[in-house]
C-alpha cells in the first residue's frame, strides 16, 4: 500500500499554483493584450468602427492573433492556426469574424489554384499599423512600470524561453 500522508499535505497547500511561472505569464499576456486592445480603442489610425466596437468591448483579444501573426504577403488558415498556436477549426472562426468586420479576405493563392490565403484589407493593415503603436505604448508602459534593466532581462529570457534548446 502507498502512503498517501505526504502528497495529501502538499495538496493542501494552494500558494504555489497562484504563483508559478506559467500563471503569471498568463496573467502577464492578458493584462498586456487587454492594454494593446485598449490603446487602440484611442487611436485615430485603427478604423473607427473596429474601435468602437473595442472600446464597447466586442473585439477581444483573440482578434490579437490574426494581428500577431498573419504575415503581410498572407497565409493560408492551416499556417495560420499553427503560428498562433490554435486549432484550424478555431483559427477558421476567428478569420471569418474578422472578415466579416472588414479586417482579411480570402484570396486565391498563387502557389495553389485549390488553396485559399488570408491576407490583409487596407482597413486591416491599418489595423495593423494602429496595433503596432499600441504595442510600443504598451512596451513602454511595462518598462516605466518595472524598469528598463528589468524589462530587457524579463524581454531576453521570454525570447530565449520562446526559442527552446
Amino acid at each position: 500500500m502507498v502512503d498517501l500522508a505526504p502528497w495529501s499535505a502538499q495538496a493542501h497547500d494552494d500558494a504555489w499554483r497562484l504563483t508559478h511561472l506559467g500563471r503569471l505569464m498568463g496573467h502577464a499576456l492578458r493584462r498586456f493584450d487587454e492594454r494593446v486592445l485598449e490603446c487602440m480603442t484611442h487611436d485615430p489610425r485603427a478604423p473607427l468602427a473596429l474601435s468602437h466596437l473595442a472600446a464597447r468591448g466586442q473585439v477581444g483579444a483573440a482578434i490579437v492573433h490574426i494581428t500577431r501573426h498573419l504575415p503581410l504577403q498572407g497565409a493560408r488558415l492551416t499556417a495560420l492556426a499553427h503560428s498562433a498556436g490554435m486549432s484550424k477549426q478555431a483559427m477558421g472562426d476567428l478569420v471569418d469574424q474578422c472578415e466579416a468586420w472588414g479586417l482579411v479576405r480570402r484570396e486565391p493563392d498563387p502557389t495553389d489554384a485549390r488553396a485559399r490565403r488570408i491576407v490583409f484589407t487596407p482597413a486591416g493593415l491599418d489595423w495593423l499599423q494602429a496595433f503596432r503603436h499600441a504595442v510600443a505604448r504598451a512596451e513602454a508602459e511595462f518598462r516605466d512600470a518595472v524598469g528598463p534593466q528589468v524589462a530587457t532581462v524579463v524581454a531576453l529570457g521570454l525570447e530565449a524561453y520562446a526559442q527552446g534548446d
